[in-house]
Order: C-alpha cells, then sequence, then structure tokens
C-alpha cells in the first residue's frame, strides 16, 4: 500500500489525461471537459510529474501515447469508471426504501408472518431488496448490534442498549391440549391455575418463547420438569397432538395451525398471557424514518389480513398520513 504521504493522481488529472488520450488533441479534449486548454496542459503535466514518468509525446502535429502512456490509460479508465459506480451507488443508498435491507426474524413468527409481509414488501417497496434472516432472540440480537442485520421482528422489550423499537402488535397465548385431554371437553376460558399439574411441553433453550412460557408458569407456581423439549414451534405442536404434554402457543401460529389435521384443541384463558412483537433496530442507524414507515406498513398488512392480534402503534395506509393506534394492553414478561 502507497503510504498516505506520497503524493498521487487527482481524480482531476485523471480525466484530464483520459481526455486527452481519448481524443489525442488537446483542444479537444478541452472542449470534450468544458476547460481552458492551458488548464487541461497544467493538469497533464502535474500528473506526469506525479508519476514521474512522461505519458504523452508531443509533435507539431498531433499527440501520442507513451508506452506509459498507454498503461495509464487503461488504469485511469478503470478507475473513473469505478468512481462513477461508487458515486451512483451511494446516491441510490439516498433513495428512501431502496437497496439491500436484512431483516431477521424468529422462528415462532417467522412462518406465520413471511407469507403476508414478503409480498407487501415486493409490491410497496420495490426498489427495496429484502434479505430475510431466521434465527433465535440472541442471535438477531448480536447480528443487529454488530451491523449484519439492519432490523429484526422479535419479542419486546429487548432491554438492549442502543436498539429502538417499533411495537408492531400484541398477541394472546393459547393452552394448545390433545383432544383427548379432559380440559378439552369444555370452552370456556381457563384460569391460569389450570395449568398446574399439566406436563408443560416447552421449546429448546433459545426461543424467547420458552421464556415467556415458563414465566407465566411460574406466575402461577407451575414447575416445569418436563424433559422433552422441541426445537421449533411445529415440532412443539406435533408432540401435544401425540399426546406427550400440553403447551402455550401464540394465537397466530394457532390461526395457522388450527387447519391442520393435528388433532389439537386450543382453550383461552380469563386473564390471557401473551407478548408484544415489534420491530427493532439500531437506534444510530440513518434509515430511522425508513424502519418506522416499514413497521407502520407492516401493521397495515396485518390489520388489513385481520390476522387474530392487537395492532400496537402507527398505520400508515397507502396515500394517507399515518393514523395512531393506542397501546392496547401490557402482557406478563
Amino acid at each position: 500500500m502507497i503510504p498516505i504521504s506520497e503524493p498521487l493522481p487527482t481524480i482531476a488529472q485523471l480525466r484530464a489525461f483520459l481526455a486527452v488520450a481519448e481524443h489525442l488533441h488537446f483542444r479537444e479534449a478541452a472542449s470534450a471537459l468544458r476547460m481552458s486548454q492551458p488548464a487541461l496542459s497544467s493538469a497533464v503535466a502535474a500528473l506526469e510529474e506525479t508519476l514521474q514518468t512522461r505519458l504523452l509525446e508531443r509533435t507539431t502535429r498531433k499527440v501520442l501515447l507513451t508506452p506509459a502512456g498507454r498503461r495509464v490509460s487503461v488504469h485511469a479508465a478503470r478507475v473513473l469508471a469505478d468512481l462513477d459506480d461508487l458515486v451512483a451507488d451511494v446516491a441510490r443508498t439516498r433513495e428512501p426504501f431502496s437497496g439491500p435491507t436484512h431483516l431477521g426474524v424468529i422462528p415462532t413468527v417467522a412462518p406465520y408472518l413471511l407469507p403476508l409481509l414478503l409480498p407487501m414488501f415486493a409490491r410497496r417497496f420495490p426498489r427495496l431488496k429484502l434479505i430475510v434472516q431466521e434465527a433465535k432472540t440472541e442471535t438477531l440480537l448480536a447480528e443487529v448490534r454488530e451491523g449484519r442485520l439492519d432490523m429484526a421482528v422479535l419479542a419486546l422489550p429487548t432491554d438492549v442498549t442502543g436498539l429502538a423499537e417499533e411495537p408492531l402488535y400484541d398477541e394472546d397465548f393459547l393452552l394448545a391440549l390433545p383432544c383427548d385431554h379432559p380440559l378439552a371437553r369444555d370452552d370456556a376460558p381457563l384460569s391460569r391455575d389450570a395449568l398446574q399439574g399439566l406436563d408443560i411441553v416447552l421449546l429448546n433453550q433459545g426461543h424467547c418463547l420458552r421464556e415467556q412460557a415458563i414465566d407465566v408458569c411460574r406466575e402461577v407456581g407451575v414447575r416445569t420438569t418436563m424433559t422433552t423439549y422441541a426445537t421449533s414451534l411445529p415440532t412443539l405442536i406435533q408432540l401435544v397432538s401425540g399426546g406427550l404434554g400440553v403447551t402455550l402457543i401464540p394465537e397466530l401460529a394457532a390461526h395457522a395451525e388450527i387447519g391442520k389435521p393435528l388433532g389439537l384443541a386450543l382453550r383461552r384463558f380469563e386473564r390471557p398471557p401473551g407478548r408484544r412483537i415489534g420491530l427493532t433496530y439500531r437506534a444510530t442507524s440513518p434509515r430511522d424514518g425508513e424502519y418506522g414507515e416499514l413497521a407502520a406498513a407492516i401493521r397495515l398488512a396485518i390489520q388489513a389480513e385481520r390476522l387474530p392480534v392487537r395492532i400496537v402503534g402507527e398505520v400508515v395506509t397507502e396515500g394517507a398520513d399515518c393514523a395512531a393506534l393506542p397501546h392496547e394492553s401490557s402482557f406478563t414478561r
């Protein structure tokens, strides 16, 4: 690498020389660059001095490139083309909702929300190149903090310094149990105390839904002693339908899974536990305003689809101003 103290060719010098190399005529090159011929000659002379070599052979009738000049013209054309690409690329990033954007989503949300969101993003933000990663909460938070992800959809609050949060929706937890379970015979709302004495199947460690379920159980004095754990929510549901226990399932997942022939019963609670799902991103991001609008568009898509959740925050209708919606609930964390 050339030391920073060493003199280097300037962009103006390279442009001046390349124009002369293309036209092989100083007056025509100066006219193409809309600069005076003396200024052009001075720039080329300065480049030759910087590189300490002759680049042009000047005769009374024409201009020729020296062997070094031919090599420099090739490099100069490549450098200036790359510079033009750099400027154009940065200009595109200044356009709102454009360019690559990396989104993380937790596994207990991704299968149920992404089929709705991805077509919406493609339709409303066609210049946005969305790159999606599904991972557990801890991984997503680390990726957002370190800049490998731009934003993530997960359970709030994150309690992580430096991250901004946009709440999207609240959803209840339902009790999922086998159809032949005694509690499946009624449809009246359950007391949370009904969890006592039940074998509760959980997700593996690292899933925020596991911790949320444990919090609910702890609240009513239930100890989760099951040794069977699932790696994903669909697997968890299969274990329950197979008679290995009961579990708490977010209503959005229940809405998607209920139509499948799983032999699964669902019961609501009198005082429903639940969670808040939201969008998080670095508070220092220069795109924070865009992320806020993306969050509003997500809420609108969820509202339009009439999903079984309660919208929290602002909804931006297409072609309209923001309409504020209240924060409707506070769930047990």
